[in-house]
């Protein structure tokens, strides 16, 4: 199965166009907002036709370019090459939602069969002799040709970015880095195997009284889920944080807590069938392979070449700067877990025990109620997730002028679960987009949540609007009742909805100019956060499921004094994640024992040993899944030191509703893409570099 390159270059394009109107994967979308993706029509056994024929259309669209005897220009060359490979672009995004959202074992060898072929695909196409010298030729006379300032940055960003993977190779080297990239999607896709095989198992519990602790909705879901499972009568909690995050934070049965927190920490790590520690070995040797091949020190110098920190050093530099202070206040914490737990046991009411890290999060909430008199479960019945969502979309409008009107039902979707809203302006009624929303975890969907678009804006070839969604893993009710979250899955609404926000705004000509940095991309996001715990948003949206009441404001005032609590775990598990990643990339020679390499850090960096990782390495989805944030981990940290002081900007305009403020950091930051340098035009927006002293304000860590 599959097209060898010659043969992929002997197909046109207008075959493939004429025979997609048989395979659903290849057609194109039809119905409202300029088409919509028929969901309702995934098969995975359509996908190994639709991929041959979308990449010989996209290998003739490029060949037309590479074939044209005219004098290489950026009208002739970079125009035609970013409005190819439309069809495989839709392709994808089908495949994307079928591996992330609705994978099953079928779904997973094909993806270990073709995720490799794709790669192979898409680097030997850029890798073309004769494809770079065109590129080249524009690229030598960009400031003699009439080049206006965005056009000659997708000139120069592209030609370094050609350069930097591999087009100055030797014909030989070439061949090497085809067949490196190749063998590591091959082994990204086996990483997510094993990883979503652990994701999918269960900690099964016999006897209601192991639950104690948890609210009476979520021991529902529990119950439901093992009754799925074929289990009536038992309570499963599935291997996913979503399920046991909860667990860790309300069970009084440490026996319970420490038995689901073992299972989820060790995802990937239990020495059988899917231990991915050999996996990240392999990876970690090739990426280094790959680096010198393409001349780069370390991988991590390779994958921050086209970032705003440019260096290791320098995100090192800012996560050192948080680290101590952070580790200092998980000092504080554990001592205000342990006087309650010795209280606790000398008051006879509990066994005299040390804080380990299936105790934190649950010795956690005692101090927060011992502290500010807040307790979760209070909150939690305020936290309806269709009422939050319809807080955030509310937000959006008053910030950005966003209308979302619901429409699930009209256009296809992938799983009944799924919501959908048209997205409009709200001044000019304009249409902008679609907005689909995955909220629940289910089998065959990998965890935590993200965005994506399936289709991205741009204005050449024709204004295209956006379709995007967020895709979240909340435990969904039992049947008839509501969705109620922790304040800790609301800030992940909001934060994937900030995503979608930084999407539906953009507004750029050139699609080479809609991606931004990866240290940028968690910038909107993490910005969006803030909204959540507004006096106007709580107000409106948390209303008691039973009552309608708005949240008292007392509850309210209690929240928002607790907003430093615990901001020491919350730090440490995160940058203890971050800091591995990048000295796991900065090396010239990569580990071949993952776990004694985590280990040796953290003893080296003096991680608490009651907090263990955000992500350990052997489930390190975001590093071993992709490259994407591989050596890029840090830059949630960097973006929140844009995120703390932008919100700066709110708090010193009079508040997060100034219109002033939002719209300039709508026009100048959201709306434009990677127009600019994003460090310019942060700079542009706030009359200066972000202070880092904002972020450490907001976590109360000291600022000198």
């Amino acid at each position: 199965m599959g097209y060898s390159s010659m043969t992929l270059a002997a197909e046109t394009a207008a075959p493939a166009a004429a025979r997609a109107e048989t395979n659903p994967m290849l057609a194109e979308w039809t119905g409202p907002y300029e088409g919509v993706p028929p969901w309702d029509k995934l098969d995975p056994e359509l996908f190994p036709e639709a991929f041959e024929k979308a990449m010989a259309e996209y290998k003739a669209e490029v060949q037309a370019v590479i074939d044209n005897p005219a004098a290489p220009t950026f009208e002739n060359t970079h125009v035609p090459v970013m409005l190819a490979g439309d069809r495989l672009d839709r392709v994808n995004a089908l495949w994307g939602v079928q591996t992330s959202n609705k994978s099953n074992s079928r779904v997973e060898e094909l993806d270990a069969e073709w995720s490799p072929k794709l790669t192979k695909f898409d680097t030997e196409l850029f890798l073309d002799p004769k494809l770079f010298a065109r590129y080249k030729a524009v690229y030598d006379h960009r400031h003699h040709s009439g080049l206006d300032a965005q056009q000659i940055r997708i000139v120069e960003r592209a030609y370094d970015r050609m350069v930097r993977n591999g087009a100055n190779l030797s014909e030989a080297d070439k061949a090497k880095l085809v067949d490196m990239n190749s063998k590591l999607e091959g082994l990204f896709s086996s990483f997510s195997s094993k990883l979503l095989a652990d994701e999918r198992l269960y900690t099964f519990v016999t006897d209601k009284a192991e639950l104690d602790g948890l609210e009476p909705g979520f021991i529902a879901s529990l119950a439901a889920a093992a009754e799925a499972q074929g289990k009536p009568g038992q309570w499963a909690i599935k291997n996913t944080r979503s399920s046991a995050q909860p667990v860790m934070q309300n069970a009084t049965n440490r026996a319970l807590r420490e038995k689901v927190w073992r299972a989820f920490v060790n995802r990937g790590d239990n020495g059988d069938a899917n231990d991915t520690n050999a996996t990240i070995a392999e990876i970690l040797k090739l990426r280094q392979q790959r680096a010198e091949l393409l001349g780069f020190p370390t991988h991590a110098h390779y994958r921050m070449a086209d970032t705003m920190a440019k260096t290791p050093e320098n995100a090192m530099a800012l996560m050192m700067k948080v680290w101590p202070g952070a580790v200092a206040r998980v000092k504080e914490e554990v001592a205000d877990m342990q006087a309650i737990a010795d209280a606790e046991a000398k008051a006879g009411k509990g066994p005299k025990i040390t804080i380990e890290p299936w105790d934190y999060r649950y010795y956690a909430e005692k101090v927060r109620k011992a502290k500010y008199d807040l307790d979760e479960s209070e909150v939690k019945p305020y936290f309806q997730l269709d009422k939050l969502v319809d807080g955030m979309f509310w937000a959006a409008g008053q910030l950005y002028d966003l209308g979302f009107k619901e429409n699930t039902g009209t256009i296809p979707v992938f799983d009944p679960e799924v919501r959908t809203f048209e997205v409009y302006n709200l001044k000019t009624n304009e249409n902008v987009g679609v907005f689909y929303l995955d909220n629940f975890a289910r089998d065959g969907k990998r965890s935590g949540a993200w965005m994506t678009t399936y289709r991205s804006q741009q204005t050449l070839g024709g204004e295209r609007n956006v379709l995007a969604s967020n895709n979240n893993n909340f435990t969904e009710a039992a049947k008839g009742e509501p969705t109620l979250i922790s304040i800790d899955d609301a800030s992940t609404l909001f934060h994937e909805f900030g995503h979608g926000i930084h999407y539906l705004l953009q507004q750029v000509h050139y699609p080479a100019l809609g991606r931004v940095p990866r240290d940028f991309v968690e910038y909107p996001s993490q910005v969006n956060e803030n909204w959540l715990m507004t006096p106007e948003v709580l107000s409106k949206f948390a209303t008691h499921y039973k009552t309608g009441e708005p949240i008292p404001q007392a509850l309210v005032d209690k929240i928002l004094a607790s907003n430093k609590f615990n901001q020491g775990f919350a730090t440490v598990e995160y940058l203890g994640s971050a800091i591995v990643d990048m000295k796991l990339h900065n090396r010239t020679t990569p580990p071949t024992d993952v776990d004694r390499f985590e280990r040796a850090t953290l003893a080296e960096i003096g991680m608490p040993k009651e907090i263990v990782m955000r992500h350990r390495l052997p489930q390190f989805g975001h590093l071993f899944s992709s490259d994407a944030y591989s050596a890029g981990y840090y830059s949630y940290l960097w973006s929140e030191t844009m995120d703390a002081d932008t919100w700066a900007a709110f708090t010193e305009a009079g508040g997060p509703w100034d219109r002033g403020v939002a719209d300039k950091f709508r026009t100048i930051l959201l709306m434009t893409g990677n127009e600019t340098d994003r460090a310019d035009a942060y700079r542009a927006f706030r009359g200066r570099d972000p202070d880092v002293k904002a972020l450490l304000e907001k976590r109360g860590f000291p600022t000198e």
